[in-house]
């Protein structure tokens, strides 16, 4: 098979860019500065975008420091995820009002928002697949997902480098985009040029190449791509170990290692709600004194929160251990038994984003090793 074509632009063509997908009546969200982090918010030019920014990661550290270039995507990943745009940290579900003739529900419709996501990183993208499998793939469909999801226009980038938390290509998700983007964007930066490779992934993708009129690249740009994505697979530093992981975490629900983990985990939810594919939620109902008004919300909620596991008598996991268990053994095994791949995409946002530095892949490899090292029953 021949390989897809891929096109050329620079800065002024990433500005029109912009320009028509926001012509085509869609909302530009992407990452900017905000507060010391490189967030997902609202965007209008590419002069919103971090340039010329980066961000240093490690277990419980994330700093921001500048670069000696103008680069617009040479970041990896801030603390946000997508999710925050197609499955909102809460939604009103329906109101109620007390009428004459009683109470009388009122749904909220399905969202019509029509975003155009701009520099979604392939682990990323792979995240958005795992939720529309969640969302979308299941007898019950979320509507309000489906809704968002269908109008969101996926601008891909493409990782050049990767930070020490990165783990994506043992979870083969990066550090190129495997599909899902409508188009994808390699950055090509040196002292006498600052292009960008583009690659369409979808008829919306060729449609708005063919729009903007972008010429094709050639073989070179194309190779120098290629290397920019090896420097970025050879920079990933951590990876996880997936070999008979699911096994071995399942094969030791009451290891000692859960009990060392549960002393320096504060439950303090952070690695989840910075996960791109965790979706625990809650649902709150909520009246005014007067009896005429109540609402339905629909909000964010994680498995470390001692409420989540609340049934009438108790908490199912009352430890920082058994919900640290949760939360491991259904990431890496038993998300495997209900969407047909594993929860986590190796963006390593919950190794930075944890206070205490808790590593995700180290933890894996230590109930993997202890697997190996367990006498045959």
């Amino acid at each position: 098979m021949a390989p897809a074509a891929a096109y050329l632009t620079d800065r002024d063509g990433l500005e029109r860019l912009f320009v028509a997908l926001r012509d085509q009546g869609r909302e530009l969200v992407g990452p900017r500065v905000a507060d010391g982090a490189i967030v997902y918010d609202r965007l209008q030019t590419t002069a919103d975008l971090p340039v010329g920014w980066t961000d240093e990661q490690e277990a419980g550290h994330y700093r921001l420091r500048r670069r000696d270039d103008q680069a617009l995507f040479g970041y990896v990943v801030g603390p946000q995820s997508w999710k925050k745009y197609l499955f909102p940290a809460e939604t009103r579900l329906w109101r109620a009002e007390r009428t004459e003739d009683g109470l009388r529900f009122l749904p909220d419709p399905a969202p019509e928002a029509r975003y155009a996501f701009i520099g979604v990183r392939p682990c990323e993208l792979a995240a958005i697949g795992i939720q529309d499998r969640v969302f979308t793939a299941g007898p019950y469909v979320d509507e309000r997902y489906a809704s968002l999801r269908a109008g969101a226009f996926i601008v891909a980038v493409n990782c050049a480098e990767a930070a020490a938390t990165c783990f994506c290509p043992s979870m083969d998700t990066g550090p190129r985009s495997r599909g899902g983007h409508d188009l994808a964007l390699t950055e090509l930066l040196n002292d006498s040029r600052h292009a960008f490779l583009v690659e369409a992934g979808s008829q919306a993708g060729e449609a708005m190449i063919a729009a903007l009129g972008f010429p094709e690249a050639g073989a070179g740009d194309m190779a120098n791509a290629q290397a920019a994505s090896a420097r970025a697979t050879e920079q990933a530093g951590r990876s996880m170990p997936v070999e008979g992981l699911r096994e071995a975490l399942l094969a030791q629900p009451d290891s000692p290692l859960w009990e060392d983990i549960a002393e320096r985990c504060l439950s303090c939810a952070n690695c989840t709600l910075a996960c791109p594919t965790c979706f625990c939620h809650t649902i709150e109902d909520s009246g005014d004194l007067s009896g005429d008004h109540a609402e339905r919300w629909q909000r964010w909620d994680s498995c470390f929160t001692r409420e989540f596991s609340y049934v009438h008598g108790g908490a199912i996991r009352p430890s920082s251990g058994s919900r640290y268990r949760q939360w491991l053994t259904h990431k890496l095994a038993t998300w495997w038994d209900q969407f047909d791949s594993s929860g986590c995409v190796g963006c390593g946002r919950c190794i930075t984003w944890c206070p205490v530095g808790i590593d995700i892949t180290a933890e894996a490899a230590r109930f993997q090793a202890a697997a190996r090292t367990e006498p045959a029953t």
